[in-house]
This record gives C-alpha cells, structure tokens and sequence, in this order.
C-alpha cells in the first residue's frame, strides 16, 4: 500500500515518523503533501514546517536517490494533483495539514482517506480542538481517526482513545500527547485498513461542536473573566498567541499562572481590592497576586514584550513598583 502523509505541524510528526518506520513492510511512504515555506522568528526567513523538516531527515538516512517527495503546494490546484497522481498513492493520511480536500483530490486515492483529530469527535470539528477543550476545562479530550470526508471532520469513525485532563495541561503539552498517542493508533488502523478488517461507526452529527482558529487578539486577558477562567485560557494560548495584557504603556505577556485558594493564608495579608487587573502583593509559594472578575490568579512567570521570560521573583527585582499597579 502506498500512502501520502498529509501533514503540517509537529503533533504529526510521531505519526510521520511511524510510517516511515513501517515503510517496505507492507506499506510504502509515496511522499509529504505539507504547507508551503513560511517566514518565522525574528528574521522573518521562510522555513519548512515541522514534518517537511522530519521528512528531510529521514530522507538523508535514505539512498541519495530515493529520498521522499514532498510537496508544498500554495493550493490543491489540477498542477499538485498531477504530481499526486505521479506517485500513484493508495491512501491518504492526513493529520493537521491545515486545507480542505475536495473531491477531485479525494478521487487520487483509490483506497481513499484517513484523517487523525485531536478531538473525542464530534466534538469539536474544526482547526482548534485542543484550546477548545482546555478552554472549556474538559476532564477528558481524546485521539479519533476517521474515514476523510468532504465535509470538515464529518467522516464516519473508525477508532477513538480517550485522554484524562487534569486541568494543568497547555496547549503545548498536550500537543506532544496527543501525538504520540495518534502514532500509537496509526500502525493497527493502516494494518486493518490492508487487511479490510476494519468497521467504521458513523458519528452523530446532530451532537457536533466546533472550533475556530484563534487571532492574536484573543489573547488580550479581560480581568474581569474569574481566575478559573484567564488561568485555561492561559493554558490554552501557550504556545500561541500566548496571553498578555498591558502594564502603562507596556505589553505583558503572562506565561504561567494558576487559581489561588480562597482560603490561602496569603489573602489574608493584603488589601481587599475589588478591581480586576489589579497587582494585589505576592505569595511566596505561588508568585505575584492579582484580582480578577471572581478570584485572585497567582502568576509564576510573565514577560515583558521584546524581553526574556521571568519567574516571578526575578520579575519583581526588576520592576520594584510593579505590586499595587492597575494591568489591562
């Protein structure tokens, strides 16, 4: 069976590598279909995503001239079809690849689609489903993989695994989970697929949910939200567009933080304010105190824009004023 991985981030790149793993066992890599070049970090230089950058390690382990081919198309146009149709793939695997496939791409696979959804579908459909599901302080978020289907993450299911949330989980954290327990899934699914033992379930369609993509905007921290919830959000933006707020004239961006109990000794030795955003002292455990909506947030580590990341006691050796002071 040949198969074309689709794929774009670093969660794919477990399942990426998996694959390649089990190439001539059966089953042959055909190639990467994966986002074009982008600029990043300071220098805005364009660069290769996460799995065109595990592609080309693997392909240097490889034969000089048998690397695998991977594809950066700026859209699914009847060219990049051609050259899909070149490879002569049976399957496609797709896993955060980031654009809608429509039917004359999906027609290239005579076996058809896979596509891996960091979600317990059909809950959260769509390009977010893990800051949903921190977001919304779920106690459990999952693995399903399921049949491509044109319509965005509609196709019938044909495995899932659920995952316990222990509400301390960042996006980044359970981005690295939720990939090494896809590529865990993907090897039993693609034998079963060759084997044409696998029975799919459809989904309930009447019970989806959806996600959205997420702007830097919505990052800003309204203080007025309770500590429960700037505290998801702030795991949920980590790694991007992270959670910041303003200091004066300053961007603050607030990395770590958590809930304080309203029980703490610690609240006990400051003013009651009852504004929200307001910097209320600090607790020598847990870090800097400030109001919110309903509840205080202890924050850990916090960084001024353009500036390296702080905890919280280096932070207010360097901004010596900053307990007392109104943020947002």
């Amino acid at each position: 069976m040949r198969i074309l991985f689709a794929g774009s981030p670093g969660i794919a790149v477990p399942s990426l590598e998996v694959l390649a793993s089990m190439d001539g066992k059966g089953f042959t890599f055909a190639g990467l279909l994966t986002n074009a070049d982008s600029p990043k970090g300071r220098s805005g230089k364009p660069e290769p995503t996460e799995c065109a950058e595990a592609v080309m390690r693997l392909s240097a382990g490889r034969l000089s001239e048998n690397p695998i081919t991977i594809l950066k198309p700026q859209k699914l146009d009847s060219d990049i079809r051609s050259k899909i149709a070149a490879l002569e793939p049976d399957l496609l695997v797709s896993f955060a690849y980031g654009k809608i496939f429509g039917p004359k791409f999906l027609a290239l696979f005579p076996m058809g689609g896979i596509n891996i959804h960091p979600s317990l579908l059909p809950k959260y459909r769509g390009p977010t489903p893990i800051p949903a599901a921190i977001i919304n302080r779920d106690t459990e978020t999952g693995i399903t993989i399921q049949r491509l289907a044109e319509q965005m993450d509609s196709g019938d299911i044909l495995v899932q695994e659920k995952i316990d949330l222990n509400g301390k989980e960042t996006t980044a954290s359970l981005n690295k989970i939720m990939g090494e327990k896809a590529a865990q899934m993907l090897p039993v699914i693609l034998e079963g697929i060759a084997g044409g033992t696998l029975q799919t379930k459809e989904q309930d369609h009447a019970s989806a949910t959806y996600c959205s993509l997420i702007s830097k905007e919505e990052g800003l921290i309204d203080w007025s939200l309770s500590a429960l919830e700037i505290d998801a959000r702030i795991r949920a933006f980590n790694p991007w567009p992270l959670s910041w707020t303003t200091h004066g004239e300053l961007e603050l961006y607030i990395l770590k933080a958590e809930p304080i109990n309203s029980h703490s000794p610690s609240l006990n030795m400051i003013p009651d304010f009852k504004h929200p955003g307001r910097v209320l002292g600090k607790d020598n455990n847990m870090g800097i105190l400030i109001q919110t909506g309903n509840g205080v947030l202890a924050v850990s580590e916090l960084q001024y824009r353009s500036k390296k990341a702080l905890g919280w006691k280096d932070f207010l050796n360097g901004a010596r004023n900053f307990i007392g002071t109104q943020l947002g």
